[in-house]
Formats: C-alpha cells, sequence, structure tokens
C-alpha cells in the first residue's frame, strides 16, 4: 500500500485551525479553510466563472460576485439568485478552442462554484466539510472533487469523487422516511472518456435536522474510499469496482492528485428528473453554508493506519 496522502501543491499554513486537531490517533492536519477572515482567501480558492450548466443542463450562471459567495459570520456562503446573466457557455478548460471561446449562454440564475485547482490537491487522506444545505426543488449542492490533470484522459477517465450531493432535500418524497427528500449521495465517476462513462454510488439518509449543520466526509487511500458522515461511514468503494480505460492498474484513476469543489447548483438532470420534477422558482435567494474544511494525512505508513475519527469539532 502507497504511503499515506500525499500532497501535491504548497499548501497554506494550517496554524488557525491547528486547536481542532484530533489528538493520537496519527491524522496530522495538512489543510484547512476556517472561513474566518473577511474576504474569500484567493490564495487558497479560485472560481469557475461560466454559464455552462455543468454538462447537466443546469441553470445557473457562475460568478465570483460576492452576491454569490462572500465570507459572513466565520462561514462560506454561496448564494443562489433568481437572475438572469448571459455568459461564457463553456468551461474554462475548453476555452481553447475559438468558436466556443466567443460562445455565450443565459441562464435564469445566478450561484457560485468555488476550487482549490492550482493551488492544492491531494492523493489519498481523510477530508471532511461541515456544512448546511439547502432545500427546494431543484437545488442541487455538492462537495466534490476533480483530477487536477487528466493523466488518464478527459471526463471521466480520470475520475470524479462526489463526497456529497443533496438535490431537493425537503421536498415531497413518497419513498423516503418522513415523506420528504433526506437522501445524500456519495458517487465516484470513472471508467471511458465521455460517454463511455461509468458510475458507482450509494445514497443515504442525511441524520436531522435537514436544516442544521452537519460534517460530510471520505477516508481516501489507494484502492478504498470511504464515505462519511458525522464520522460515520455510510459507503465503501474498492478498487475492484473501479476502473479507467487510460491505465491497467487496479487502483487508477483514484492513484492522482485530486483538488476540492464547493458549488450550488440549480436544476439540471438529476435535480430535476426526481422529486416533483423541475425547478420550483420560489424561495431565492437560497444559501450554501459552509463552516470549515480540513484534509489530513497520515502520519504512519497507510491511511489505514490511522484511527477513523469523523466529528473534529464543531
Amino acid at each position: 500500500m502507497r504511503a499515506a496522502a500525499s500532497l501535491m501543491l504548497a499548501a497554506a499554513p494550517v496554524a488557525a485551525a491547528a486547536a481542532h486537531e484530533p489528538a493520537g490517533d496519527g491524522w496530522r492536519l495538512v489543510w484547512s479553510d476556517e472561513f474566518d477572515g473577511s474576504a474569500i482567501d484567493r490564495g487558497k480558492w479560485d472560481f469557475d466563472v461560466d454559464c455552462w450548466g455543468g454538462g447537466n443542463n443546469e441553470r445557473q450562471c457562475y460568478t465570483d460576485r460576492p452576491a454569490n459567495a462572500a465570507l459572513r459570520d466565520g462561514k462560506l456562503i454561496i448564494t443562489a439568485r433568481k437572475e438572469a446573466m448571459t455568459g461564457p457557455a463553456f468551461p474554462l478548460s475548453q476555452r481553447g478552442d475559438p468558436e466556443k471561446a466567443v460562445t455565450e449562454a443565459t441562464k435564469p440564475f445566478t450561484s457560485a462554484r468555488i476550487v482549490t485547482r492550482g493551488k492544492a490537491a491531494w492523493t489519498y487522506g481523510k477530508i471532511e466539510v461541515r456544512a448546511k444545505l439547502p432545500q427546494g426543488q431543484g437545488t442541487w449542492p455538492a462537495i466534490w472533487m476533480l483530477p487536477e490533470t487528466s493523466h488518464y484522459g478527459s471526463w471521466a477517465a480520470s475520475g470524479e469523487i462526489d463526497i456529497l450531493e443533496a438535490v431537493n432535500l425537503g421536498v415531497r418524497c413518497d419513498e423516503c422516511a418522513g415523506g420528504v427528500e433526506n437522501r445524500i449521495l456519495g458517487t465516484l465517476h470513472f471508467g471511458g472518456q465521455w460517454p463511455d462513462n461509468l458510475h458507482k454510488g450509494d445514497e443515504t439518509t442525511l441524520p436531522a435536522p435537514l436544516d442544521g449543520f452537519h460534517i460530510f466526509g471520505i477516508i481516501w487511500e489507494k484502492g478504498k474510499i470511504v464515505w462519511t458522515v458525522e464520522g460515520k461511514p455510510y459507503a465503501t468503494r474498492v478498487a475492484s469496482e473501479w476502473s479507467t480505460s487510460g491505465s491497467g492498474d487496479p487502483a487508477a484513476p483514484f492513484d492522482r492528485p485530486f483538488h476540492l469543489i464547493l458549488n450550488l447548483a440549480v436544476g439540471g438532470g438529476l435535480a430535476e428528473g426526481r422529486g416533483t420534477k423541475g425547478v420550483d422558482e420560489s424561495g431565492y435567494p437560497k444559501n450554501m453554508e459552509i463552516d470549515w474544511v480540513r484534509v489530513w494525512q497520515c502520519d504512519g505508513n497507510a491511511v489505514s493506519d490511522c484511527g477513523n475519527r469523523g466529528d473534529q469539532g464543531e
């Protein structure tokens, strides 16, 4: 098994979060953001700015405006607003094509998607995010990871790790406990380049209250990824369940550095196809609140040498 949790890019100091570091279980805090400043730390985060729709026909333009992402009371607030905006119809990675560079799209909502791409990325370790999720038909908050480089090929041959997705929380759901949507998802995307991509994931019930803060995380080692909520595992994927057309190594594509993404989408295929369908445009603006983000490495020879502590404190 590969030595635990290697940090690919230079990480920001973590002294401010040292008080939250668990003691005696082998985990070492290597990167964090407690969102205690007056503005989003651009040394840690960048913004995706486009009206692409995420490849899912989502209905928002992502911006870098404080109206869509800002710090307030020690938390990062990502805000989806009902307002029309026009912008680039393709993500930055595709704008090298002159035709795509000048193509624009107009969407009826705005929101934000912030990323550590180019600033911090990790291979293996423990990642946790304490967040409060919005509710309503068509809401789609996500905490997820993409590869820092397309080492094994374009999406999804180089992989995608979805730490947390929630769609339509609080909406009527006949098959859900209590009759309202209360499920969260943890998923891997892999296989070949689109349209030969594959995925595998699990759902679990979000602990009550739906409108409260919860800790979402993964413990990621070579050949194994475990999903947790409130520090308790609810899903496990192992290397025999994934693959990539770009390599015969059984650990690939989840053996390379991945960066972190936080976003709030509106609509899109997954959200609009579930619940009461479509997007309920009432109740905006809607917020996704993030209290902190923390990344640990293991001081042992492998991630499995470290204790599986989940809740790192409030």
